[in-house]
């Protein structure tokens, strides 16, 4: 496992050996990898005080796994003051390709490729790809912004590998997606699941025969959503939907993916090392207990990143998956720790209001949280459009779907919203990553 030829053929995609290594072989290839991975960080200023300060002068100081936890956390925070060029552990020259955060929050967060990490983090998606069933024979639609964010390059590249077709057709314009599923018989989707339930609405919208199109599979991810979403979505479109995991700072997609057994995402933990946080206390927690996701990549030269604190909340689960991969699975994303909402002093997360309302038959594919200040309390409202028989003139139904949204969000989340009922198509929809929260409430109070 330690010449060359072995190192490359290991990320090849179609390569079971790999996938289903029992764990002691693993556990050597992660430690043999975080070894490698050090010492590109000691290349970088950030890293080597951090890492002489951890009393690891060389890769060789890394004697074990648990080593790792000599290692300080990195945050976001950390890679902005590095901006641009802080965390690029080789020479520019060396460098093929950069991805960058939006930075609409702040600096933005820049990750370096070389020509090696691009041909590793394909073969990662490309496993992610095909371990749904996805064979050269599909054609593949990437219904994704391109440019700066990862999503877009990093699946067109895995497809590619795969042998699909590639569609490189990015975001927006459901008349044109349309046209493309039903001219070149698309087989396979890439989009966020707001996406595709505005793809399902616009389809009816534009009188679209669901029985014109081929489509089989959907990828899904860059937001969170719920199980009932997931379950929406493939009924609506008659599809199977995979879960999807991926952040810039750990190249993009292809850290976790659902196989076709659906309990869980795969975490291919030849490339990355995760661990489960508790975000507060910071100490790691048990098997089967949710926390703060924290990885290490274990497969870029370019910008080596070590325990990143990824602020999303999942856990492990204990039980083997039926596919017979050895890697760990993550459970469903339920929500970041920096995107819980404060009303009233009650901790409350977005994913737990789209868990009720997309439970409901009668409410639409769309909605929108809002909370303001009235007096000096807060208030939350709750937007959400209806499907196109509910909406009735008579205000007796949508009252009682009202009483309803506003009763079981109450018993969820303990806190009495407002109940907005739109009609379907109303509201706002976004081509990229779907902004269900409007926090309206000013900065100094």
């Amino acid at each position: 496992m330690n010449n060359q030829t072995d190192h490359r053929i290991h990320y090849q995609y179609r390569n079971e050996q790999f996938e289903k290594m029992p764990r002691r072989e693993l556990e050597a290839w992660q430690l043999e990898r975080l070894r490698e991975t050090a010492g590109f960080a000691l290349r970088t200023p950030f890293y080597r005080k951090r890492l002489k300060e951890a009393g690891i002068q060389s890769p060789g100081d890394i004697c074990s796994l648990g080593d790792l936890k000599r290692i300080p956390f990195t945050t976001k925070q950390d890679l902005r003051e590095g901006f641009p060029y802080g965390f690029l552990s080789v020479s520019k020259e060396e460098v093929v390709r950069l991805h960058a955060s939006s930075g609409t929050t702040g600096t933005p967060t820049t990750i370096y490729f070389s020509r090696e990490d691009i041909r590793k983090w394909t073969g990662f998606v490309a496993r992610c790809i095909y371990g749904t069933g996805c064979t050269r024979d599909d054609v593949f639609q990437n219904m994704i912004s391109y440019g700066l964010f990862t999503g877009g390059l990093g699946f067109h590249a895995g497809g590619e590998e795969v042998g699909m077709l590639v569609i490189p057709s990015g975001s927006g314009n459901t008349a044109r997606q349309f046209r493309l599923m039903q001219d070149f018989g698309t087989t396979v989707v890439h989009a966020t699941p707001s996406f595709l339930l505005h793809v399902e609405a616009k389809m009816k919208e534009e009188g679209v025969d669901r029985d014109s199109i081929k489509l089989k599979r959907a990828f899904a991810g860059a937001e969170p959503y719920s199980e009932d979403t997931r379950r929406r979505i493939e009924e609506l479109l008659r599809i199977d939907v995979y879960n999807s995991y991926g952040l810039s700072e750990m190249n993009g997609p292809g850290v976790a993916f659902e196989c076709q057994a659906k309990r869980g995402l795969h975490i291919w933990e030849d490339g990355y090392i995760a661990e489960i946080i508790n975000p507060d206390t910071l100490e790691n927690v048990p098997d089967g207990e949710r926390g703060e996701l924290v990885l290490t990549i274990l497969c870029r030269e370019a910008t080596p990143i070590l325990r990143y604190r990824t602020r999303d909340l999942s856990g492990f689960y204990t039980e083997p998956c039926p596919c017979g991969r050895t890697h760990r699975r993550l459970f469903r994303i339920t929500g970041r720790t920096d995107d819980m909402l404060i009303i009233n002093g009650v901790n409350v997360f977005p994913s737990q209001i789209e868990e009720v309302i997309m439970a409901m038959r009668e409410v639409g594919n769309n909605y929108l949280i809002e909370i303001e200040k009235d007096g000096v309390l807060d208030r939350l409202t709750v937007k959400t459009e209806v499907t196109p028989d509910t909406f009735m003139d008579d205000t007796r139904p949508l009252n009682a779907l009202k009483d309803k949204i506003r009763r079981t969000l109450q018993a969820s989340i303990t806190i009495n919203p407002r109940v907005e009922l739109h009609e379907s198509g109303s509201l706002p929809v976004s081509e990229g990553k779907a902004v269900r929260v409007r926090d309206l409430r000013p900065l100094d109070i």
